[in-house]
């Protein structure tokens, strides 16, 4: 087994406790969205086709242009959920990753094997909302299957950067800061919910910068069949680059932590 497979077993292992209400959590999360968001406010905005706010939606039904939002704001906001209160909690509180460093693991492979943990739980809640959203009739194209690891992609977008920067730090004082004035203001501000046309001109350019309106936009076109090669090669690009900037960092921050 490569090192770094050990502390995702380790992961595992502390997973088997908690796994039937995990999944139950992730199978009534978009249960609830796309009933309520979807269908609820989705029979509204299906109806006024006329107005200039739905006419950019075509021919989609909103709750099928909404679950691909959804699929990637999730996915955003359990990778940061990950890269927080967890990461700080194995430096801090509970110390395993103190554990596993002393241990022939080296701080890389406790970094890697976090991540393919994260990469594991994106998957499977990925997984488990595509299904959700296959029920409801909102993936109306093949392609959609993808979506999935394009949701876990962006996911790990954030998952990454956040766990080398929670590295840092001694508290949990900037998680609640980081939850208030980032997440959840992506999840509400790029696609997840309408399309970012409607958003004034000026404030546009800031969103498609943005990680997660990359993600959003590739798991849509992904889940409508509208995907197009060289758009989808660009949103790859960001989407793993900003993967490969927090593995970077974090190969710095985890030996600065975990080494004496």
């Amino acid at each position: 087994m490569h090192p770094a497979l050990r502390q995702t077993e380790h992961e595992l292992q502390r997973y088997r406790r908690a796994w039937r209400a995990s999944l139950a959590t992730s199978f009534l999360s978009p249960l609830l969205f796309l009933a309520a968001i979807g269908l609820g406010v989705g029979a509204s905005v299906d109806a006024g086709r006329a107005g200039s706010a739905t006419a950019s939606l075509g021919s989609v039904r909103y709750v099928a242009f909404l679950a691909p939002g959804l699929l990637a704001a999730t996915a955003m906001q359990g990778g940061a959920m990950e890269s927080l209160w967890p990461v700080q909690a194995g430096f801090q509180w509970q110390r395993f990753f103190q554990a596993a460093a002393a241990t022939p693991l080296r701080p890389f492979d406790i970094l890697a094997g976090w991540l393919a943990w994260v990469t594991f739980r994106l998957l499977l809640s990925a997984t488990i909302f595509l299904a959700v959203a296959t029920g409801f009739g909102a993936v109306p194209s093949p392609l959609a299957v993808l979506a999935v690891p394009a949701a876990t992609l962006t996911g790990l977008a954030f998952a990454a950067p956040l766990t080398a920067f929670t590295a840092t730090r001694e508290g949990d004082s900037s998680s609640p800061l980081i939850l208030r004035f980032g997440v959840l203001p992506l999840f509400l501000f790029s696609g997840a919910f309408y399309p970012v046309s409607q958003l004034p001109a000026a404030v546009r350019p800031v969103v498609w910068l943005t990680p997660l309106w990359h993600g959003v936009d590739l798991c849509r076109s992904l889940t409508l069949g509208t995907a197009t090669p060289g758009r989808s090669l660009l949103h790859l690009a960001v989407l793993s680059a900003c993967v490969a900037a927090g593995v970077a960092w974090g190969s710095r921050t985890f030996p600065r932590r975990l080494v004496p």
